[in-house]
């Protein structure tokens, strides 16, 4: 029995562990296991905290989002409504702006039809005028004509008072 190696092996285990407690070795290493299993329990308590501070951050961000979705269809319903309105306004704008100057052309065709009735009608006086007055220079030449002036000017007379 003494001279088999795995006697001998078992006598320097023992004796390695018997060293190893009579130094406190084991309470070293008891030590810092609990001292690992401390900072483990410390860094999942951590790890929880900024997981539960992540997902406060992860509502609060998804409730901005949908506010600004919401101010977003808001703002273009808004805006959808503004030009309607300003659609309505430029075309009733462009209507009463389309009649003034229909109104604007009708009369200043009126006023050019009347200016032109009053040209053609000075045009006819005067050539009436003309006529009138060659036909009575044909015809009132001599003592006929200075009969008939008399007559003009007393009849004039007569009819002035």
């Amino acid at each position: 029995m003494f001279r088999m190696a795995e006697f001998w092996v078992a006598i320097s285990f023992v004796g390695f562990l018997a060293i190893l407690y009579y130094f406190k070795v084991h309470t070293t290493i008891f030590k810092a296991l609990d001292d690992r299993a401390k900072a483990i329990k410390d860094e999942l308590d951590q790890a929880r905290r900024l997981r539960e501070e992540a997902q406060a951050l992860l509502s609060d961000y998804q409730k901005k989002h949908r506010n600004a979705e919401r101010e977003a269809a808001e703002i273009v319903e808004e805006a959808r409504k503004n030009a309607e309105t300003y659609a309505q306004e430029t075309r009733a704008a462009m209507k009463d702006s389309l009649e003034r100057r229909t109104r604007q052309a009708e009369e200043k065709i009126a006023r050019a039809e009347a200016q032109a009735v009053e040209e053609v009608r000075g045009a006819a006086v005067d050539a009436a005028i003309a006529a009138a007055e060659r036909i009575l220079r044909e015809k009132a030449a001599g003592a006929a004509g200075a009969a008939i002036t008399d007559e003009s000017i007393r009849n004039l007379k007569g009819r002035l008072n």
